[in-house]
């Protein structure tokens, strides 16, 4: 009998097209040595690091893709794939079968690579390999394989940097071109500034005079905006005293001046897929776990659980990679079994939609209405009584796919990130659900990453925040590791509760009236924002800058008698303080204005050394010398206060060493201070 021919037309289809499952589809190594000179970590021995690009590509077709912005727009190869790639950095046991069994992948913040100094407390680096990048070895010891993968495709062109290689969308090969906005608050008065943020790449102007086009200029965040005139600006920017054309800056005759929110909307075009970066991330990962692969030394079974680990903008990428369901590859397979989402606040960010600038963020006085802190805030589905809307962060996935998430925050969020609302009802009245698989943790009293000690002053006006909570990291990230391999519970949730009394709005907090110290009730807020009806759809932004609405209601952590807050992992230094501990600190007037909460730093106010000081300043607090007859009391309590927090979960015994002696440097250090 003959074979009919449109059978014969379907076994050549599947002859030249074997599989229409996204992945990674090849590995280059252009590099491969070993870290520290060989040097063994514990059991798991020496460590290699490879460094290289990854090869993936994407079924369009393929129902975990759907949510791809612009997918069906790119350029497919012979097999109806879309074809991209990313830079990779991996650090693995040498011989990998010593190693816990677990990849810890950090999501690059803006290209770089933070968790070995994070976890390690070693000094950062782009390209580790020496032993100071590796610190005290932490990660290591315990037998972490360590990955790093390019998802942002505008990092600066800085040696080092992770990147990803997107292609571009186009209408049936006509360039598609949108509305871009870009806004910038300077410190000193210039007369040129970058489209982009932070010294990223901008997306270049494509038409001067395309309608909507204009620069205008406000003085707070909810201030009207006042239209600058064309003829007073245009896109150039100064080199060797001239005025030269530039599609990536904005040049104005008068200069900007300092301190005012300025922002520009233009025409681009060919945007690049930036969605393609949470897929490069889910692909590689699922390879690691699923696929064995002789190119990274990865032999099958040799990885059995994947953590996913972010800070800032990172932790926000996690928090956005959940909202779209990225955590389901195109076999239907999970791809990360536990999230550390850390210092993330209530914030998403600009990673899957038609020209999003991924650096672009939120704070109080920095990048205002970009896609970041929007609804919805809490994993679990509420409803927006104002829009109409009803959403949850995990309610996109199904349950078989939802990892453990551990989210972790500093002070600082809940001034200027919006933490607030992963925890309460849109209405702010009350303590929102948590589901089981989710521990929410506050570290009291610190800022978005601890400064130095001896602290100093940088964009503040008070000492910025020395409180480390990185060692409590540690401990929970060992803790999500023994949930994961052993199912043993991990440390419970600690943060502020509306029930509980340790919640209050920001104007209700009551801090006291300390000598040389401004106080604000203004925080951060997050708005509800229209940004046209083709972005929750097709992650289009009809509108820029978008529609806003009313705000919704925060909350900040209550506080005691000195101003240090009473809810969530107290570190023993705040326990036992020489000090009051904020999550905000006032601009210094170098550095903005002096009624805004600065970017990402918090304070640090000694107490008042004895009686007469106290005295002599009026300071309310009791003075050291009230507090502790001694160094040798002090460092009791602090040991005291260790050990209860080894006890429960929150800090590792192996630690209690080093935290004890950086107290006691603190007690020496505030004994010298006139």
């Amino acid at each position: 009998m003959a074979t009919p021919r449109h059978l014969i037309a379907a076994l050549l289809l599947l002859l030249v097209i074997p599989n229409c499952v996204g992945r990674a589809v090849r590995v280059e190594v252009t590099s491969q040595q070993l870290v520290a000179n060989g040097k063994a970590f514990g059991l798991a021995g020496p460590f290699e690091k490879l460094i290289g690009k990854v090869h993936f590509a994407a079924n369009p077709s393929n129902s975990a893709n759907r949510m791809i912005t612009d997918l069906s727009l790119a350029p497919r190869n012979e097999r109806g794939e879309v074809e991209f790639a990313s830079d990779f950095f991996l650090i693995r046991p040498k011989e990998i079968s010593r190693g816990n069994g677990t990849l810890l992948y950090e999501v690059s913040n803006r290209g770089g690579k933070g968790m070995l100094s994070f976890f390690n407390l070693a000094t950062s680096s782009t390209n580790p390999g020496e032993a100071n990048h590796f610190g005290d070895g932490f990660l290591l010891r315990e037998g972490y394989t360590l990955l790093w993968l390019g998802w942002q495709f505008d990092p600066p062109m800085r040696e080092g940097l992770m990147r990803l290689y997107a292609p571009a969308a186009s209408d049936q090969g006509k360039p598609i071109q949108g509305l871009v906005r870009s806004d910038f608050v300077v410190t000193n008065r210039t007369p040129f500034h970058s489209l982009a943020d932070r010294n990223h790449i901008p997306y270049a102007v494509a038409d001067t005079n395309a309608p909507g086009t204009q620069l205008t200029v406000r003085d707070t965040v909810e201030a009207p905006r006042q239209l600058i005139p064309r003829s007073e600006w245009q896109f150039a920017r100064v080199e060797d005293g001239k005025t030269v054309p530039d599609k990536g800056h904005v040049f104005l005759k008068s200069g900007f001046d300092p301190g005012r929110i300025y922002e520009v909307v233009y025409a681009s075009e060919a945007p690049p897929l930036v969605g393609l970066g949470p897929t490069a991330v889910r692909d590689m990962v699922s390879h690691f776990k699923y696929e064995a692969d002789s190119a990274l030394g990865i032999a099958e079974g040799s990885i059995r659980r994947a953590i996913g680990f972010g800070i800032s903008q990172s932790g926000r990428f996690l928090r956005t990679f959940l909202y779209y369901g990225f955590n389901e590859d195109e076999s239907h397979r999970k791809v990360f079994d536990g999230m550390l989402a850390h210092v993330a606040g209530g914030g998403r960010g600009s990673f899957n939609h038609r020209f999003a600038q991924p650096s672009r963020d939120a704070h109080p006085f920095m990048n205002f209405f970009h896609p970041t802190d929007i609804f919805p805030f809490t994993d679990l589905e509420q409803a927006d009584p104002e829009t109409g809307l009803s959403d949850g962060l995990m309610t996109h996935l199904k349950p078989e796919f939802q990892p453990r998430v551990f989210y972790s925050n500093s002070s600082y969020e809940y001034w200027g990130r919006a933490a607030s609302l992963i925890h309460t009802t849109v209405d702010g009245t009350q303590d929102a659900p948590i589901p089981d698989n989710v521990r929410i943790y506050l570290f009291a009293g610190s800022q978005h990453g601890p400064a130095g000690f001896p602290p100093t002053r940088s964009i503040g006006q008070q000492l910025s925040n020395p409180l480390d909570f990185r060692w409590s990291m540690r401990a929970l990230l060992k803790a999500m590791n023994r949930w994961l391999d052993e199912g043993i519970t991990p440390p419970p949730s600690r943060y502020p509760r509306i029930d509980n009394g340790t919640f209050v709005p920001a104007e209700q907090l009551g801090f006291p009236k300390l000598p040389g110290v401004n106080f604000t009730s203004r925080l951060h807020r997050a708005y509800r924002a229209d940004y046209g009806p083709g972005f929750r759809t097709k992650g289009v932004i009809n509108f820029e800058p978008p529609k806003i609405g009313a705000p919704f209601p925060m909350r900040v952590p209550a506080i005691d008698e000195d101003g240090n807050e009473r809810a969530g992992i107290k570190m023993p230094e705040l326990s036992v303080p020489l000090a009051t501990y904020t999550g905000w600190n006032l601009f210094n007037a170098a550095s903005g204005p002096t009624n805004e909460i600065s970017s990402m730093a918090g304070s640090f106010i000694p107490f008042p050394k004895d009686k007469v000081e106290r005295a002599a300043k009026e300071d309310p607090r009791r003075s050291i010398e009230e507090r502790y007859q001694n160094q040798a009391e002090y460092l009791g309590r602090i040991t005291q206060a260790t050990l209860e927090l080894v006890r429960e979960g929150y800090l590792l015994p192996d630690d209690m060493a080093e935290i004890t002696s950086r107290a006691t440097k603190h007690w020496e250090w505030r004994s010298k201070q006139p």
